[in-house]
């Protein structure tokens, strides 16, 4: 059988399989042993092998249950609820500043976790009850609280660039700095969006009144400015010394885990109950993303011996004759239209194997790494769009499941319309000034 038509054969398996209802990693996994041992016979067991070997020789992934424990320690011990009593107090006062104050704590609390589940978490538990107790409109807030959420998988430590940075062999310090402007960037225009619509219409994002600003005295403010700068003072002492080269990214994590515990701890808050909660979740998304990458590794190896990232070039480049960027709009329209059904480890898992290669042969006015690196920030935004897609998108029906009864699954249909235009926007701007996301890594890693 003609590779092409193999090839064929096992995205159409794999596909089949996914609907069944069995986890990413399992159905992926399984294709790739499957089909590597019917190719190559009883040799054909050394990829998956091998891909294992790879894994555990990849130093950077420590960095994975470090800040995902980090992020958790945050959430556990009520430091996110510092930080939105904090942006409350302070922010309450203008049109909208609850909201606004929610976008900023969605980008601390992305800063922590690197997850998009623990910002819609917080959002959905903490800001939103407390906004729509204060008359938000609740379509508006919905959407904001989705969209504040989706940096989290933008906004370093992000766990999706870690898994994106083993399959494309970049460095992840170079993609977790490449999301940083990006990140504020997207979160500026969300702030932006919320200013505009509450100037032209208050009622949409009522300020806090002149008696509830009056019941706050200056010594409560200053006490919450300072549980609530906490966080950040932690997030800079992790990352300042691996930005000024004194601690390599694994040293800045541990850093990181460390001095969130130490404070939790110093706090009273570190309960027994506390710390197995935390090591527990720390221990299931670890491994969840070890399986995945497991699993992306070796079907990104059979396809290698398959030549079907060889074929995929051939047709763009030659049979087709597109253009650079022509087929680099076509392949985020790809991603778009499969994040209405599938998450975006299974997008990366199944895609990436044809899509970095081919990024890399692209004449986009760039070195290849660059490339490699602008395009992780590229999908990255893309799955941030992909998890508030309709018909299946999982931050819609998480909202709904920790919203309250009232806001209904409608409304929240209805509030992501205009958050999804913005992040298209964010989007187009990156792909029109790539500078954005190469910046940074470029001021960093050239020092």
């Amino acid at each position: 059988m003609d590779y092409n038509y193999i090839a064929i054969v096992m995205f159409s398996g794999m596909v089949l399989l996914l609907l069944t209802g069995q986890r990413v990693f399992a159905v992926i996994g399984f294709v790739a042993a499957v089909a590597s041992i019917l190719l190559w016979g009883t040799g054909g067991s050394a990829i998956p092998f091998t891909s294992t070997i790879k894994l555990m020789n990849w130093y950077p992934m420590l960095t994975l249950p470090m800040f995902v424990w980090m992020g958790y320690v945050m959430s556990e011990t009520r430091m996110a609820d510092d930080l939105y009593r904090m942006f409350h107090v302070w922010f309450g006062p203008i049109p909208g500043g609850l909201a606004i104050g929610t976008v900023l704590l969605m980008v601390l609390i992305s800063a922590m976790n690197g997850l998009s589940v623990a910002g819609l978490a917080i959002g959905a538990t903490i800001a939103l009850p407390e906004m729509l107790k204060r008359d938000y409109d609740k379509v508006m807030i919905t959407g904001v609280i989705q969209g504040g959420a989706s940096l989290g998988i933008l906004v370093p430590p992000s766990v999706v660039l870690v898994l994106y940075a083993m399959i494309a062999r970049q460095p992840v310090g170079q993609l977790w700095l490449a999301g940083v402007l990006p990140g504020l960037l997207m979160a500026g225009i969300f702030i932006l969006y919320v200013v505009i619509r509450c100037g032209l219409n208050p009622r949409l994002g009522p300020a806090l009144t002149r008696e509830e600003r009056a019941a706050i005295s200056w010594s409560e403010k200053l006490q919450l400015l300072r549980a609530g700068a906490m966080p950040v003072i932690i997030f800079a002492t992790m990352m300042g010394p691996f930005i000024y080269g004194f601690a390599s990214l694994v040293e800045a994590s541990v850093i990181g885990a460390a001095v969130s515990t130490l404070v939790a701890a110093l706090r009273g808050r570190m309960t027994k109950r506390v710390y197995e909660s935390c090591m527990t979740q720390t221990l299931g998304v670890s491994c969840m993303f070890m399986w995945i990458l497991l699993a992306a590794l070796a079907f990104g190896a059979v396809f290698d011996g398959l030549g079907a990232v060889k074929a995929i070039e051939d047709l763009f480049l030659g049979d087709l004759g597109l253009g650079p960027w022509t087929i680099l709009i076509l392949m985020q329209v790809s991603f778009l239209i499969m994040g209405m059904f599938l998450d975006d480890t299974a997008m990366l898992v199944i895609v990436a194997p044809l899509y970095i290669p081919l990024v890399a042969k692209l004449d986009l006015g760039m070195t290849p790494q660059d490339a490699l690196i602008w395009y992780g920030v590229l999908y990255t935004i893309t799955c941030q769009i992909a998890y508030m897609t309709p018909p299946f998108g999982y931050n819609l029906f998480l909202m709904r499941a920790m919203a309250p009864d009232h806001v209904t699954l409608s409304d929240i249909y209805r509030s992501i319309f205009p958050i999804v235009g913005l992040m298209i926007l964010t989007l187009i701007i990156i792909m029109i000034f790539p500078e954005i996301a190469l910046w940074l890594p470029h001021q960093v890693y050239t020092k």
